[in-house]
């Protein structure tokens, strides 16, 4: 019996001591483990990495995935007659200790606390808190940013870029459009459409109300549910109701019809540049996005082209009876929203932006496109045998968000308005990420920048051809002819009458028959016995006038022309409806188009500029020294008494803001990580829209009653933005987070 004790007692002494080994060498190991990562991590920088890091956390999660505790691993390992390293230790010699490794016990008889587990076990999502969570995840997205980085300069530069670069190109072009057609539509409409002045100028501002909703919730949405997707909803919205713009009647409807199309057209911007900058290295991406700006100038340019060559030309227009008209500004319209449904049929054929892709965690989807563009680039080198070797590619670790659930059984009504609250909730919680550090400070400035240079841009493009017909109409008026005490009898006028005043004049028997009043004035004169037939009348009134057994067929004129005007008896027979317009009534249209093209073609100097030089002296620089010279280019317009002298200093004020445009344009899409661009550059945008509905009210009043307040409000906001500007961190050197 003492023998058996003696041996019993022998051998737990011996099981204890080779517990105590096992447990010395597997915290070594575990130490190595630990050092051998880090090494790993600070050294290393390949695709292999990131594939072996996703492996061995697989391989982790396995391993304690039961509930926390080693010894029930061994146990089950045991039943299946296998070995676990839970219950194998190694020396330096590799020589193996067998036993029941249970792990270091904590302090409440082996059982982990709260919020602790054994040591060698990864801890628990659920058990971390959201901040080790978001840190986890910026960890992730920063390795991310640098793989997806190497990823790119593996698929290189190529067809794939170009053909995308063309098709965003389209959208681009849409947008510009959209913004000139407002200043050549405004006022062909208004006439068309008997818009009374005080609803007049509504146009413009609707448009851009509309635009500046659309950039927000359009940017916003595009971080939920992709770009290329937000991107054809949004260019679907707009090319639909500009379509049906130009066929209703009622301007009330026709205002509603261009704000939704505006609000279509708001996200192009921010969705087009976040999308084109996730396909581009950084060596190309200042410079190729900076090219892609030029299809806003092509826009104009259309626009502006489209315009001279259709709207003057009311032979194109047919009418349906004296309800329904059309005339060529619709003509005009319809034309302008052929390069949106051009851009939404070329769309459907790129694929989704991969990086979008990875941000939300599909891996495979985002693998599939980074090698059709690896491909694509390698076939039109001629290399098509290179082979894509991304194997794996790092996703940043998913924050689990509280979602409110619906009924399956519940309305289709309730579960579409269900869906909706649920994409706004997102898109507001993602905006109001926009302002937490480390992007805070950017936000600010970036709205600081993008608000300053609109007021002045917007503002000052709407009072350069306003001074311009200001002058115009100073000069039309000097040349006025002034009639006085005359009398005409058994007279026939059978021609136009334009730019003259008449005065206590005396009309006997006379005969108006298809003649144009244009610009005429008669006050104080008496008109007897006189016949008026077929008869047109712009800007023209009859003031303290007197008609007396006169005869009225088929004129427009009305009690609206007639100031404190006596008739007596006389009669209307057949008048004019509605409001009577043709070209010849706008002297200054084809001006007006001429003006806004060159304007429009002066930004293409500073575009190639912009485009060169983007990597070279950097974007802060470019985005500062274009708003300071631009801001002091306003004060020229001191000098500007003539239409040739205003039209040279608003080529020249273009030309150095295009340079700013840009810059601001590529600052904006890299400075927000890919989760918040979208909405972060839609938010920048939707204040860029705000500053130009308060730059057109504002500057717009001020048309011929002061040149001081215009040039001094415009030069500070743009200096004053130029300097915050040079605040914001440089991009250049930064891979896309």
């Amino acid at each position: 019996m003492d023998e058996t004790h003696t041996n019993r007692t022998a051998l737990a002494k011996g099981a204890k001591d080779i517990a105590k080994e096992a447990k010395r060498h597997a915290a070594k190991n575990l130490s190595k483990a630990v050092d051998r990562a880090s090494d790993e991590y600070s050294t290393h920088r390949s695709y292999n990495r990131f594939q072996n890091e996703d492996e061995e956390e697989n391989n982790r999660n396995t391993y304690g995935q039961q509930d926390g505790h080693y010894g029930d691993n061994a146990a089950n390992d045991d039943e299946d007659g296998a070995s676990s390293d839970a219950t194998e230790g190694h020396d330096d010699e590799d020589e193996i200790y067998e036993g029941e490794y249970q792990g270091v016990p904590a302090h409440n008889d082996g059982k982990p606390r709260d919020g602790q587990v054994a040591l060698g076990q990864p801890v628990s999502d659920s058990l971390k808190s959201r901040k080790d969570l978001e840190t986890e995840r910026q960890t992730d997205e920063e390795e991310l940013a640098q793989q997806y980085e190497l990823i790119m300069q593996e698929c290189g530069h190529g067809r794939f870029q170009w053909q995308l670069f063309f098709v965003l190109g389209l959208a681009l072009m849409s947008d510009g459009v959209e913004v000139f057609v407002v200043g050549f539509v405004l006022p062909s409409a208004e006439t068309d459409m008997c818009v009374p002045n005080s609803g007049a100028g509504w146009l413009g501002s609707v448009v851009y109300l509309g635009m500046m909703f659309g950039a927000f919730f359009w940017g916003g949405l595009s971080d939920r549910v992709g770009r290329k997707q937000c991107l054809l909803i949004s260019l679907s919205v707009n090319g639909f109701f500009a379509f049906l713009s130009s066929f209703v009647q009622g301007y009330s409807m026709f205002l509603v019809c261009r704000m939704v199309s505006g609000f279509g057209i708001g996200g192009a911007v921010p969705i087009v540049f976040s999308y084109f900058a996730e396909v581009l290295a950084r060596e190309k991406r200042g410079e190729h996005l900076s090219w892609l700006c030029m299809f806003w100038m092509i826009g104009g340019i259309y626009a502006s082209a489209m315009a001279w060559a259709i709207i003057p030309h009311y032979g194109w227009s047919f009418s349906m009876g004296s309800a329904y008209q059309f005339h060529s500004w619709r003509v005009f319209v319809v034309v302008c929203a052929l390069p949106c449904v051009s851009a939404v049929v070329a769309l459907t054929f790129m694929p989704e932006s991969p990086r979008f892709f990875l941000e939300t965690g599909k891996h495979d989807e985002a693998w599939m496109v980074l090698k059709h563009i690896h491909d694509t680039n390698m076939r039109a080198r001629g290399e098509p045998e290179r082979v894509f070797t991304v194997n794996r590619i790092k996703t940043p670790r998913h924050l689990d968000e509280l979602v409110e659930m619906q009924s399956e059984s519940a309305n289709p009504v309730l579960k579409v308005l269900f869906k909706i609250k649920t994409e706004l909730r997102g898109i507001w919680l993602t905006f109001m990420s926009c302002f937490n550090y480390p992007v805070k400070d950017n936000t600010i400035k970036l709205a600081v920048v993008w608000f300053t240079l609109s007021f002045g841009y917007y503002g000052l493009s709407v009072w350069f051809p306003d001074v311009i017909k200001h002058l115009q109409a100073d000069e039309y008026a000097s040349r006025v002819k002034i009639h006085n005490n005359e009398r005409l009898e058994d007279f026939t006028f059978n021609f136009t009458l334009e730019n003259q005043i008449h005065r206590n004049g005396v009309f006997l028997n006379d005969r108006f028959i298809g003649m144009k009043f244009k610009a005429v004035t008669f006050i104080d004169s008496s008109f007897l016995n006189c016949y008026f037939e077929d008869v047109s009348s712009f800007r023209s009134f009859f003031k303290n006038c007197s008609f007396v057994d006169s005869f009225f067929y088929n004129t427009d004129i009305d009690d609206a022309k007639l100031t404190n005007s006596r008739v007596i008896n006389s009669s209307f027979h057949h008048n004019k409806t509605g409001c009577q317009m043709t070209f010849d009534d706008d002297y200054s249209a084809y001006w007006v188009y001429f003006v806004n093209f060159l304007g429009t073609l002066a930004v293409l100097p500073g575009n190639i500029v912009s485009a060169l030089l983007m990597d070279k002296i950097g974007r802060l620089s470019m985005l500062g020294g274009s708003m300071v010279l631009s801001g002091i280019s306003c004060f020229f317009l001191w000098f500007g008494t003539s239409e040739s002298m205003m039209i040279f200093m608003l080529c020249l004020y273009n030309g150095l803001s295009i340079s700013a445009w840009n810059s601001l344009d590529v600052v904006t899409t890299e400075l927000y990580p890919t989760d918040r661009r979208g909405t972060g550059f839609g938010f920048c945008n939707a204040m860029c829209k705000l500053a130009a509905v308060l730059g057109n009210l504002i500057f717009g009043s001020l048309v011929g009653i002061t040149k001081a307040i215009p040039i001094l409000m415009a030069s500070s906001v743009l200096v004053g933005g130029g300097l915050v500007g040079l605040r914001l961190p440089d991009t250049r050197a930064n891979v896309l987070m």
